[in-house]
């Protein structure tokens, strides 16, 4: 008798991860956890930096292989040992960083996603395929449209197209909207938020956003340190409940609430230190060109001033000139055109103009851009003073000197290390940003700071470890200090800054104050549209 061939489920899949355990080394990553994701649910997986969530993740979808663990889908028990095994039971992952094939069209990029294609490829039925799907997808996307040119937002669309086109059923979403414009952000989480009420797909989101969790969640699973610290339906929790899960009950309540439009307007206004009418800016930059790597320059005709006192937030999605203003401003990118000046003062970026100045700066990725890896903490506190007394006499560096001024930093900062002596690298990302804030902030320094230069100072960390850099930078401005945030999270400028220039193709499309800020105009301004009045309006109100 024949068999008929079995029909490939549809609809959104349940998912069930039982007695899940792991260990690299002597690091017990994973501790006998266990998560349930009922099917057509949106559900979150928070906890700080380290807890598991990551490798529960990725043994779910085999990248791992489990020490211990067991996984269901729809009920039924499914051995999962690599990504295809994941595929075949419609599980996939959206990562973080784009997978996708910059040199191909976006047809060829679904075409590829994951499936298996024959040595030719009949692109006439392709395309067919694929014009039937994009009827239906929840944002289509010109098809033979190059992928180079797509901007960051339509990417992470891409990556979720591509998942939806070869059928799966289960997506981890590992922060997916920190690429995204807040229009962008709403689109996409609603969009998936809409396929799992129709039953058409369940969502795992990774997150450090409470914004997210309330606004797009059914369902919160918690991890702490390998294991399961909490789990809720969204409706019966609350922020200081889930804070306590993720980092202890003693810790929960040294983490401020995560800033949205609302919230900043309404509760808090960040201080400014009033300038006298005669006072300079901390920061005055005037014309200001910096050029790309090919094309238009990432920086053209750029104007703007930091106070003391406040901190100015610069806001835009990734590639719009922020990484560029960064480097010209701390001299590791030349200047092309313009001027800078630092308390009316003319400025040129060197070591020793930032030292006289008080400029300090605390770049992007600093474990690459402010660090020296293979150092130890210790030699990379003294990067700034290392040719100066107590920690140099005579041209010889003091050993004892150095130990001393690093055991003062890693105490006043709280820097988590086996001690001054060990790699920098081989600190974890919050701790390295509290060496590099130690560094950069600390008593020691000749000159007090007097401007402070920051770009995505909190990507990736936990939420104690934002809590800190966020009071740091504030500590600074009461101090009189001008700070230039510079962010692709939205909400932390909303927290910190005073005012918000949005960067856009390498000048600023809108600028306005923070609070009462208009999300929709910066939004727009974002994504590079023309925001005309509303831009005049806000400026004025600035």
């Amino acid at each position: 008798m024949l068999i008929p061939p079995q029909r490939e489920p549809e609809g959104a899949a349940g998912v069930q991860m039982l007695g899940f355990s792991k260990r690299f080394g002597s690091l017990q990553a994973l501790a006998d956890v266990s998560m349930t994701v009922e099917p057509g649910s949106f559900h979150a997986l928070l906890g700080e930096n380290g807890a598991g969530k990551s490798t529960l993740v990725k043994s779910l979808i085999g990248f791992y292989r489990a020490d211990t663990g067991t996984v269901l889908v729809d009920g039924r028990e499914r051995d999962i040992g690599s990504p295809r095994d994941a595929g075949a039971a419609g599980i996939g992952m959206i990562f973080q960083h784009f997978t996708v094939v910059p040199g191909m069209t976006v047809a060829e990029n679904l075409a590829l996603a994951g499936r298996e294609l024959p040595a030719f490829i009949r692109w006439g039925r392709e395309r067919e395929q694929l014009r039937a799907f994009m009827q239906t997808a929840p944002f289509p996307l010109p098809l033979e449209k190059p992928v180079a040119q797509l901007a960051a937002g339509e990417k992470q669309k891409l990556e979720i197209l591509k998942a939806l086109y070869t059928r799966r059923r289960f997506l981890v979403l590992d922060e997916p909207t920190s690429v995204l414009t807040p229009q962008e952000a709403d689109e996409v989480l609603g969009q998936m938020k809409a396929l799992c009420r129709a039953g058409q797909l369940t969502v795992l989101i990774i997150t450090h956003k409470f914004r997210e969790v309330f606004g797009y969640c059914d369902e919160v699973t918690v991890l702490r340190r390998g294991r399961l610290a909490g789990a809720a339906k969204v409706a019966e929790t609350q922020r200081d409940e889930l804070a306590a899960w993720m980092m202890g009950a003693e810790l929960a309540t040294a983490v401020p609430p995560e800033a949205d439009a609302a919230s900043t307007a309404a509760t808090e206004e960040p201080a400014v230190t009033v300038m006298a009418p005669t006072a300079a800016p901390r920061l005055a930059v005037r014309g200001l060109r910096v050029a790309s790597e090919q094309g238009p320059p990432a920086i053209d005709g750029l104007d703007f001033d930091v106070l003391p006192g406040e901190i100015v937030g610069i806001a835009g999605v990734s590639g719009n000139g922020q990484r560029e203003l960064m480097a010209a401003l701390t001299g590791t990118l030349p200047i092309a055109a313009g001027t800078l000046a630092v308390d009316g003062r003319p400025y040129r970026p060197t070591r020793m103009a930032m030292t006289a100045e008080g400029v300090r700066s605390l770049p992007e990725e600093p474990l690459h851009n402010a660090c020296v890896g293979a150092l130890s903490v210790a030699d990379n506190l003294a990067l700034r003073n290392f040719d100066r007394a107590p920690l140099s006499r005579g041209g010889l560096l003091s050993g004892r000197a150095i130990r001393a001024q690093a055991l003062d930093a890693i105490a006043a900062f709280k820097v988590k290390t086996p001690g001054p002596g060990a790699a920098i690298r081989n600190l974890s990302g919050g701790n390295v940003q509290r060496a590099v804030l130690a560094r950069e902030l600390g008593a020691f320094n000749d000159t007090p700071p007097r401007l402070l230069l920051v770009a995505n100072p909190c990507f990736g960390l936990d939420f104690q470890a934002v809590a800190e850099i966020h009071a740091r930078l504030r500590a600074a401005r009461d101090a009189g200090c001008g700070v230039l945030l510079i962010s692709e999270d939205l909400d932390e400028i909303l927290a910190l800054a005073s005012r918000v220039l949005v960067l856009s193709h390498g000048h600023v499309a809108l600028q306005c104050a923070a609070a009462g800020a208009d999300i929709g105009a910066i939004g727009r301004a974002m994504a590079g549209d023309s925001a005309g009045d509303t831009a005049d309006a806000l400026k004025e109100a600035a």
